[in-house]
């Protein structure tokens, strides 16, 4: 380890860098981080580099200006995860794999013939078991996906909740209005004039055209006197009258007062109306951002809560027209001002671990059955704290990421990356090489339980066999496609590449 105050020319040096194979920048400064690329290039102009870059458009000028860089958003590769486990559902990774596309899922909700093979089985208390040996004990799946099935029912995880909003909606605007003290003398009025129109329509032998006509009318003062008519038609044209003049007034008083209190709910964001089966963001930082866009894609409603008025993210969240309340997320009464009590979920995103304990403490007082997803850094922590918390969900951005990382500045082939629950996934393409452990072995030579799963080997010649049988031979030129854990993409790299004298394994 190299202690430094700045990193510098010195500082890379004095770290070997002209003789390393590759650096990964990792602050989370992106204009710091470009800094560094730079610097580092001029002191090995070889080096690969992987650098850290939130921002998209400096993201893709770090790749035009430094050729053999590898640009990675740990805040894009951790997003899906959470908004995943916001919604207690699989996390959606698609990946075009060797002219298919497969997709992860439930054992339960993809066709017996798709499952190509089997990620996880969890256990009763819901810990995971990666990669087991028997395949149908595994009930999270690496399938195939169907097109227009998955499709429609992807349509109708987001259809059904722009319904739900859209009942939830009307109705809360119903019962606002009703709240209101010119609504409670809105609805009076409209009440006094059904019942004096439907008392002088009786009273006249009206047919409901001719009754609704006359009602209209002398609610709008277009009635003329009737001095011969029975005394308690008149009373009730009278009363009609008076009611209709009424109505005008409160009819605009209704309307601006709702415009005002609408523009002021969204200035001071104190959610006056009540929201429910939303999901409350706590943090819009970095990730907190991503996860907010990929929900409201979604068609979900999202309130987010930060507590820095300066955030990066708050302008984003505005445009995009989240609700951001600017508060502390660990204080109950600022919880409640986003209604947490009746949210879907609770997705907690700071970088303090601390208080993110603190905001999911808070939020599961408000409601015991609460959904909380934690972001905590220390692995063993967020382990602990979801084994006592039934109803939490924790994850680490430095777990999910950090594989990606590693896997790039070795410029590894990694097609995609499934988080299950606490454990990374990865879906690799490994070429065979010449003289290496595998150049003469088979399928089995390539597999380990626990740690590898060969899905498919492609052949020189461009050939795919999908969940080829194990006594396939393999050959120079292959390309071994495999769902590995990390320990077990090290092992098989090291099978593959010729450099490694070691004898196939079993």
């Amino acid at each position: 380890m190299v202690r430094c105050e700045r990193v510098d020319e010195a500082a890379l040096r004095a770290a070997g860098l002209e003789t390393a194979e590759a650096i990964a920048v990792t602050e989370p400064d992106d204009a710091g981080n470009l800094h560094i690329a730079l610097c580092a290039r001029e002191v090995n102009p070889t080096v690969r580099l992987v650098v850290r870059m939130f921002d998209p458009q400096l993201a893709q000028g770090a790749r035009e200006l430094l050729p053999d860089c590898a640009v990675v958003s740990d805040a894009a590769m951790a997003a899906p995860t959470f908004v995943a486990a916001a919604l207690g559902e699989v996390e959606p990774t698609h990946v075009r794999l060797l002219g298919r596309t497969v997709v992860v899922a439930r054992r339960a909700e993809a066709r017996p013939r798709d499952v190509i093979c089997g990620l996880a089985a969890h256990g009763p208390d819901g810990s995971a078991r990666v990669l087991p040996s028997v395949e149908d004990d595994a009930d999270l799946v690496l399938a195939e996906a169907t097109g227009p099935a998955a499709t429609s029912a992807a349509r109708w995880r987001r259809a059904r909740p722009r319904r739900r909003r859209l009942i939830m909606s009307t109705w809360l605007a119903v019962r606002a209005l009703l709240r209101l003290r010119t609504g409670i003398a809105l609805v009076l009025a409209l009440s006094t004039v059904a019942v004096a129109g439907t008392t002088l329509a009786m009273i006249k032998h009206l047919g409901w055209a001719e009754a609704l006509y006359l009602v209209l009318a002398t609610a709008a003062g277009g009635a003329e006197p009737e001095p011969g008519t029975v005394d308690a038609a008149k009373v009730a044209q009278v009363v009609l009258a008076v009611a209709g003049l009424a109505l005008v007034p409160l009819f605009t008083a209704v309307a601006v007062e709702t415009i005002v209190n609408m523009r002021l709910a969204r200035e001071t964001c104190q959610l006056r109306k009540p929201w429910a089966d939303h999901i409350v963001v706590v943090g819009v930082g970095n990730v907190g951002i991503r996860v907010i866009r990929e929900l409201r894609d979604l068609g979900l409603d999202v309130v987010a809560i930060e507590k820095d008025p300066a955030a990066r993210g708050l302008d984003v969240a505005r445009r995009l027209g989240i609700p951001v309340i600017i508060g502390d997320g660990t204080q109950q009464d600022v919880l409640e001002r986003a209604w947490v009590g009746r949210c879907r979920s609770l997705v907690v995103l700071s970088t303090d671990d601390k208080a993110n304990l603190q905001a999911a403490l808070a939020g599961q007082t408000l409601r015991r059955d609460l959904r909380v997803v934690l972001r905590l850094f220390d692995h063993d922590f967020a382990a602990r704290v979801q084994r006592a918390f039934r109803t939490t969900v924790s994850r680490s951005v430095a777990a999910v990421s950090a594989p990606t990382f590693a896997d790039q500045m070795m410029n590894r082939e990694i097609r995609a990356t499934i988080p299950v629950e606490r454990h990374v996934l990865l879906i690799v393409d490994v070429p065979v090489d010449p003289g290496s452990a595998l150049a003469h072995a088979t399928v089995r030579d390539a597999g380990r339980a626990g740690l590898v799963r060969v899905v498919a080997v492609r052949s020189a010649d461009g050939a795919a066999v999908w969940n080829p049988g194990p006594g396939r031979p393999l050959a120079p030129g292959d390309r071994v496609v495999a769902v590995a854990r990390r320990a077990g993409l090290a092992w098989l790299t090291g099978q593959a590449t010729a450099s490694d004298g070691a004898a196939p394994a079993g």
